[in-house]
């Protein structure tokens, strides 16, 4: 699940290779078996903000999955964040219905509406893609509200129905949120290993050399979309769970605008400990700014900038650091 590919150099071994990679397995095998064991050691306030933190961090790599595979930038993903959340939240409060069922048919609904907006924006690129893509998040709220009979408006919805009778729903919460991410995380991992993945990396990268070999950008742009659509909706149904509620207020450009700073701040990386990075920044900092009051922007853009300077910066320092404990 690492974000570098692996490049095979003169005189390194096989060992050497396979050290890398297991390094990079063992760190994310540690990061979710830290998190398993947190909510013993935190309260509840923390437990219910990281299940928010987990469903941020498949919202931020349903983006980062579209930067890196299609190259365009999204700035309307609430939407497939509303058709989850309120896939959820409809048959949860007018049915019972827990997300046994929910989330697939969350995820169904994102692909296919992430394929129906894609299809007739194929040939978009760049800002006219990014533009067509905020028609989207500005209409959301909007949606929303007037569908007011199904969606409760501006009430919203409440999700109490469990998905493991039994088990207290705060805890529910919290690894439900976390499963989610694990899985979406491994899924991504499998497809950039595929056939399919690389095809699709070679679409973006190479498109003439694609199409030679039976891929067209055209189509791969289009799956792309509905992938990432579909990784969207999954966030949404797992915010609802997570939030126990949804409304139109989680779903404003706004949300939009962080999921993709989320995306900038991991650097588009795809595996388990950046998306992290990405939604802990997207919902921890605005928390820790929150006794900030007007200075809120200030201090929320300087920490912006921090991060994107520490990741810019960050190779650099390391490659210094190993140089000078090689000369000593």
């Amino acid at each position: 699940m690492s974000d570098q590919a692996t490049h095979i150099i003169p005189g390194q071994s096989a060992v050497s290779r396979l050290s890398e990679l297991a390094t990079s397995g063992l760190t994310t095998a540690v990061v979710v078996a830290v998190l398993i064991f947190l909510p013993l050691l935190l309260g509840g306030s923390w437990t219910f903000t990281l299940g928010l933190c987990f469903a941020n961090s498949i919202g931020v790599l349903a983006v980062s999955l579209l930067v890196r595979y299609g190259g365009e930038v999204s700035i309307g993903h609430t939407f497939f964040t509303a058709l989850g959340a309120y896939s959820v939240g409809v048959l949860d409060t007018r049915y019972g219905i827990s997300l046994w069922a929910s989330v697939p048919l969350a995820l169904l609904l994102g692909v296919v509406f992430g394929l129906l907006f894609a299809w007739p924006s194929r040939n978009l690129h760049g800002i006219y893609l990014a533009v067509t893509t905020l028609a989207l998040a500005l209409a959301v709220p909007e949606m929303i509200n007037n569908f007011d009979v199904l969606t409760g408006g501006y009430e919203g919805l409440y999700v109490a129905t469990p998905f493991i009778p039994g088990i207290e729903m705060g805890l529910q919460r919290y690894y439900v949120a976390l499963f989610m991410l694990v899985i979406v995380c491994l899924a991504v991992a499998r497809l950039r290993l595929s056939r399919q993945g690389m095809a699709l990396l070679l679409a973006k990268a190479h498109p003439a050399a694609a199409d030679a070999f039976g891929t067209r950008r055209v189509w791969a742009r289009v799956s792309i979309m509905g992938i990432s659509g579909g990784i969207g909706a999954i966030c949404g149904a797992t915010l609802a769970f997570s939030g126990s509620t949804v409304s139109p207020g989680g779903f404003t450009f706004w949300q939009a605008i962080f999921l993709l700073v989320g995306s900038v701040v991991s650097f588009y990386g795809l595996s388990l400990t950046r998306v992290l990075i990405g939604g802990a920044f997207v919902t921890l900092v605005p928390q820790l700014l929150s006794a900030s009051g007007a200075w809120i922007p200030v201090f929320y853009g300087l920490a912006l900038l921090g991060m994107i300077l520490l990741g810019h910066y960050m190779p650099r320092i390391r490659n210094a650091m190993n140089r000078k404990a090689e000369a000593n």
